[in-house]
């Protein structure tokens, strides 16, 4: 990286990474979850004639999409355009990405026999495009480059039901039935998203985040028992990449407190949870990320406006990061999540 392009960096990166840090910063850092593609007209002009899985498999294309978020929004983080499960269709799971449904999986994993598909993942073999997309990312961008991984239960999830699921009644039936396979495929997918993590650290990306977006549908007992002895496994293992860690569910306010046990650096809070009292719930020493209600963004700005505003009021004064609870909404307006973002710097100037 040239030298004047690594100082900016630098300097503009400052206060994402130091937010991340739990420290304060001289305004609060605003990036959002999905900005790269979907609301932005830029990028369906690029999608037109391509599938998400091409894309990602172009890293020219996927430094693309990463950055227009950044150009158009002005903010504090790029996130690589990719999707969680980027490494399964690396490593020969059959699955397309269909618009407005998601993964969906040719034939389902639900049998000890059906798991030999998820052999281990090697990024400069299976997807050398990974770590040339990141290096595109950093070299171009002012700011920090986000990688991520997807979560094991929500990879397990996708994985069992064959597709998004609201229930994930399959995926719950194995874990509660077989406890043996549902270890043995959630050490797995472990294994897989730290090779992803280590090989986007690796080309350059500046903090890594957990999507477990399905961990929701979990209740206290089963989360605890189930999913978080490999969920702090996964963090472990990132501990060791020197980058800030993010974990991330939706619809998991009754899990804040087990989540916070597998000690990310950060925790995103879904719009449910007033951000006052996830910060009453977890320990200081993490920061918290979120979140305002992604539906608001399709509000007058004059609500939105209000929203926010009373969000950054409630708001922790240190390791504050601001975003949606979820991801931008496709009917997103770009002229608000810009204005948003200008709102967000210019009300929270703070003296550092």
């Amino acid at each position: 990286m040239p030298a004047t392009l690594s100082a900016l960096r630098a300097g503009t990166g400052r206060r994402l990474l130091a937010a991340f840090r739990g420290e304060q910063t001289d305004r609060v850092p605003v990036w959002f979850m999905r900005q790269a593609g979907r609301a932005l007209p830029e990028y369906r002009a690029l999608r037109a004639d391509l599938d998400l899985v091409s894309m990602t498999h172009r890293p020219e294309l996927v430094a693309e999409v990463t950055a227009q978020p950044v150009r158009r929004y002005g903010v504090d983080a790029a996130i690589l355009f990719s999707d969680i499960v980027s490494p399964l269709e690396a490593i020969g799971v059959e699955l397309a990405i269909r618009p407005g449904v998601g993964p969906v999986i040719a034939s389902p994993l639900r049998t000890p026999a059906d798991l030999r598909v998820l052999r281990p993942f090697e990024p400069d073999l299976d997807a050398p495009w990974l770590g040339q997309a990141v290096r595109l990312c950093t070299a171009e961008l002012d700011v920090p480059v986000i990688g991520f991984v997807g979560g094991p239960f929500t990879l397990a999830s996708y994985l069992v039901e064959g597709g998004p699921s609201k229930a994930q009644e399959h995926t719950r039936a194995l874990m509660l039935s077989d406890e043996r396979t549902w270890r043995a495929l959630l050490d797995a997918l472990c294994d897989i998203a730290l090779a992803s993590a280590a090989a986007q650290v690796a080309a350059g990306a500046d903090a890594v985040q957990v999507f477990d977006s399905w961990i929701g549908s979990l209740s206290p007992d089963h989360y605890e028992r189930y999913v978080l002895p490999v969920v702090r496994r996964l963090f472990d293992g990132l501990a060791g990449l020197g980058v800030p860690r993010v974990y991330f569910g939706v619809g998991t306010g009754h899990l804040l407190e087990l989540m916070a046990r597998a000690q990310p650096d950060v925790l995103g809070v879904d719009w449910r949870v007033p951000i006052e009292l996830a910060r009453a719930r977890v320990p200081a020493t993490i920061a918290l990320q979120g979140n305002l209600d992604p539906t608001i963004c399709l509000a007058p700005w004059q609500i939105v406006e209000a929203e926010a505003l009373s969000l950054l009021g409630r708001a922790p004064a240190r390791g504050y990061v601001f975003n949606l609870g979820h991801g931008v909404l496709p009917a997103t307006s770009p002229a608000t999540m810009q204005r948003l973002v200008e709102l967000v710097h210019s009300q929270s100037v703070r003296n550092e």
